[in-house]
């Protein structure tokens, strides 16, 4: 199967080092905000992953549920204390295979863009908006695409040399297309290790279109969960919209 057309592909490959030093932000500052909008829930979770932010949520009494493709990221998140107790559905998040009504839902950590078929990220807002109850909210997470960054990737990048192993980095942009493929690729006394990944990238602006499309509209934008104002020198954004 493609990487392209395989959604559990990325926790596979990266559930056992998903929660290691490095991988992921802090997730207090979303915690909080989320909170803020959580309006007592119930609350939805696309690609729940391990429970970082999930778990810290359901410990201020929001009952969270969660949608997450790859029973591997879900079994390290069932690990951890009160990870059993969150429902969740093994399924792929543009589907959204719950029935709600909810009022949050959330796609943290740009994965809006680990939908990498433009027609995939339409279903995932048509069918979040289909979920939400009157008045809910759907947040995104993502970072704002620097082209000037696309030439800088498209380079051998060198991640970790020791003496036992090497780590290099490859990038390939379809600019047309907004996709990249990345291959991670590990060389080490056992042999050669593929972890590949891709991503389809939006502007802001093209997020706006898609949830108009599915009846959604742009409540409030910031350039952090700390609400820092969102301008054109914005590298991030988290993005709240509302179903009326």
């Amino acid at each position: 199967m493609s990487i392209f057309d395989d959604p559990g592909l990325f926790g596979r490959l990266w559930a056992d080092t998903y929660d290691g030093p490095g991988g992921n932000p802090d997730p207090a500052p979303a915690v909080d905000f989320l909170a803020d909008l959580a309006d007592g829930g119930p609350v939805l979770e696309l690609a729940i992953g391990t429970g970082r932010v999930a778990l810290p949520l359901t410990e201020r009494g929001i009952p969270v549920e969660g949608v997450e493709a790859s029973p591997e990221m879900v079994a390290k998140m069932r690990a951890k204390p009160g990870g059993d107790r969150i429902p969740v559905a093994i399924g792929d998040m543009a589907d959204v295979p719950v029935t709600g009504p909810y009022r949050l839902a959330y796609l943290v950590f740009n994965t809006l863009f680990n939908l990498v078929r433009a027609e995939r990220q339409a279903d995932c807002f048509r069918n979040v908006a289909r979920t939400l109850a009157p008045g809910g909210a759907f947040v995104i997470e993502a970072f704002v695409p620097d082209p000037a960054d696309f030439d800088r990737d498209e380079q051998v990048q060198m991640r970790e040399v020791t003496e036992d192993s090497a780590t290099i980095r490859l990038h390939q942009y379809d600019r047309a297309a907004q996709t990249f493929v990345r291959q991670t690729i590990r060389f080490d006394g056992t042999g050669v290790h593929l972890h590949p990944f891709a991503m389809r990238y939006l502007w802001p602006q093209q997020i706006d279109a898609l949830a108009e499309q599915a009846g959604l509209r742009l409540a409030e934008r910031y350039a952090g969960w700390d609400r820092t104002p969102f301008g054109p020198d914005s590298r991030s954004h988290i993005s709240v919209y509302r179903k009326p």
